[in-house]
């Protein structure tokens, strides 16, 4: 057992990959950090993931998402629930044998389920039995000592085996806090390696599930991962608070796809711990928009154009104010701590309803024309009078304008075209 006196931080064994790629925060109240200085990101994706209603990736799409994410460095991958069926035990395999990065199967308190992510050559098993009351009365028809003893087992059995193991006490976050605890040293006696703490319906806030983590802590020499869902839009935030209160690892899919309202999103629990915090997640960040447009083709779930991170309109600018201060300094009207570059994306200044003439003006210079400010105005107006329409505003549309205003090129021989 664990007394409650114990200094409540999780150990950890990770190391970071490579230094830390922060820009420097301005002046302001969040003009220092602290909190953590490294964390690890497991991606559930093609688990938790591929659970998404309405959503199923073939056997290949699994493996080249697999590989990306191996290639990005995420530091797990859980590759799938190995017992679901004999297709699902290949390719998990499959990843298993073919990537670099740790790689994970789910069971349940099992044993077939353990025997088949043992036997698909995994380097980590991930065991999970429900917790809370309502889910062990309801859905596992068990009692707590039930689920506590089978929790108990199947750890033993992972560790004989040699392999890595992580243990999940379901729906946490609705579980009695002194039967959770018990769980946990009980699990932590059988020399689990991991803790995940899920909030499985997604109903923790980041003030409550850091303290919860912090409680966690204190009963634990076992390493602490984080799975939130997304049921209230706090699923990235409260991963955060995790790490805040000490979690050194934390389980979020691509474009946050998965059960219900879907999970953390991994672009944006990696990009707030690397850009807003200064810590290290070991991602390579360049690759999160590409990664993201393949889980989103994959997945037929289309990522919103406002998405953090990731949407077609995160690193974009229409606004005539918002415009022309970044076609200034991007610093005014982006986070300064982020760029596009950082995610593999660009900037880009849109033309629309609320334009302004600045943008205008670069869209026709980047076209080859040297407008008057008399000629910027004119094909302003004609540009607003367009998208008030509701008609989107192309480069075929500014030629057109600019050679209705007869504005001159930058040579006189220079052919512009749509």
């Amino acid at each position: 057992m664990f007394p409650a006196q114990k200094e409540a931080q999780c150990p950890t064994t990770w190391r970071p990959r490579r230094r830390s790629r922060r820009v420097e925060f301005f002046q302001g109240t969040l003009d220092s950090t602290g909190e953590f200085d490294s964390v690890q990101i497991f991606d559930t994706t093609l688990r938790d993931g591929e659970q998404s209603p309405r959503t199923s990736f073939s056997n290949d799409e699994k493996r080249e998402i697999a590989a990306a994410l191996d290639e990005m460095a995420v530091g797990v991958i859980e590759a799938g629930f190995p017992v679901n069926s004999e297709t699902e035990f290949e390719t998990v395999r499959d990843i298993a044998s073919a990537t670099e990065t740790t790689t994970c199967g789910l069971a349940r308190v099992v044993d077939g389920d353990i025997e088949a992510a043992l036997d698909a050559g995994v380097d980590m098993v991930h065991v999970f039995v429900s917790t809370s009351d309502v889910q062990l009365e309801d859905s596992m028809h068990a009692s707590r000592e039930e689920a506590k003893q089978r929790a108990v087992e199947s750890v033993e059995r992972v560790r004989e085996a040699g392999v890595e193991v992580m243990f999940s006490p379901m729906d946490a976050t609705r579980t009695d806090e002194t039967y959770l605890i018990e769980v946990i040293e009980a699990v932590t006696e059988a020399g689990t390696d991991w803790i995940n703490i899920p909030d499985t319906c997604g109903v923790a806030t980041p003030g409550r599930f850091r303290k919860l983590i912090a409680t966690v802590c204190e009963h634990t020499d076992a390493k602490i991962d984080v799975h939130t869902h997304d049921d209230f839009g706090l699923a990235a935030a409260n991963a955060l608070a995790g790490f805040e209160a000490g979690a050194s690892q934390a389980q979020v899919s691509v474009n946050g796809i998965g059960e219900r309202a879907g999970n953390a999103a991994l672009e944006e629990v990696v990009m707030a711990a690397e850009s807003i915090y200064g810590a290290d997640t070991g991602i390579d960040t360049t690759r999160i928009t590409e990664v993201s447009r393949m889980v989103e083709r994959a997945s037929d779930i289309p990522v919103p154009a406002n998405k953090p991170i990731v949407g077609r309109n995160a690193f974009a600018h229409e606004s005539g104010i918002h415009a022309a201060g970044v076609i200034e300094n991007s610093d005014t009207f982006e986070p300064g701590i982020m760029t596009p570059e950082m995610v593999g994306a660009q900037r880009e200044v849109v033309l629309g309803k609320h334009t302004g003439t600045h943008a205008v003006r670069q869209h026709l210079e980047e076209a080859g024309f040297t407008p008057t400010d008399e000629e910027v105005r004119t094909v302003t107006k004609r540009v607003k009078e367009h998208a008030a329409n509701k008609r989107e505003v192309t480069a075929g549309d500014v030629v057109r304008f600019a050679k209705a205003a007869d504005i001159e090129t930058a040579t006189e021989d220079s052919e512009v075209t749509a």
